[in-house]
């Protein structure tokens, strides 16, 4: 599935799409968000938190690594994986302890092993008039889910 995202707004209804066509119990999905840097990334997680009802700030996870996010719908984790040098440092992180909410993972390609455990990918990309999406199922939920955005 692909999209055009002509501003900033158009990446927002994205994310607050997916959030929306995601079922209530979000636990154990994984999203992965590629693109290069200023694609629209940290625009899509900051809008998909929002959507799940976190009012506050929503910091950048780039030296933090991890930031969650405790809601009445469920934990939310925004991962920024750009400053992770090897897979490996994911147990370090405890990646695997994450089970119990929906991970929004940013810069994915530095620990490629996570498209083994993914359900859908979002590549974010610029275009001449602005940027476009590019959602791909990884899961056969996230087969599922491209659908009911559709």
């Amino acid at each position: 599935m692909k999209l055009e995202l002509a501003d900033e707004a158009a990446t927002i209804a994205l994310a607050n799409a997916v959030y929306r066509a995601l079922p209530a119990n979000r636990a154990g999905w994984t999203l992965l968000l590629c693109g290069e840097l200023g694609a629209g990334k940290s625009t899509f997680a900051r809008a998909f938190i929002r959507a799940a009802g976190h009012e506050g700030p929503v910091p950048s996870p780039t030296y933090t690594l991890v930031e969650p996010y405790a809601l009445a719908s469920g934990f939310i984790y925004h991962i920024d994986l750009y400053r992770v040098s090897s897979e490996d440092e994911l147990y370090f992180l405890g990646f695997d302890e994450l089970d119990e909410g929906c991970c929004l993972v940013e810069w994915p390609e530095r620990a490629p092993g996570l498209l083994a455990t993914a359900d859908l990918k979002i590549e974010l990309s610029f275009e001449s008039t602005g940027r476009s999406a590019r959602i791909i199922a990884i899961s056969e939920r996230g087969s599922a889910l491209i659908q009911k955005i559709n």
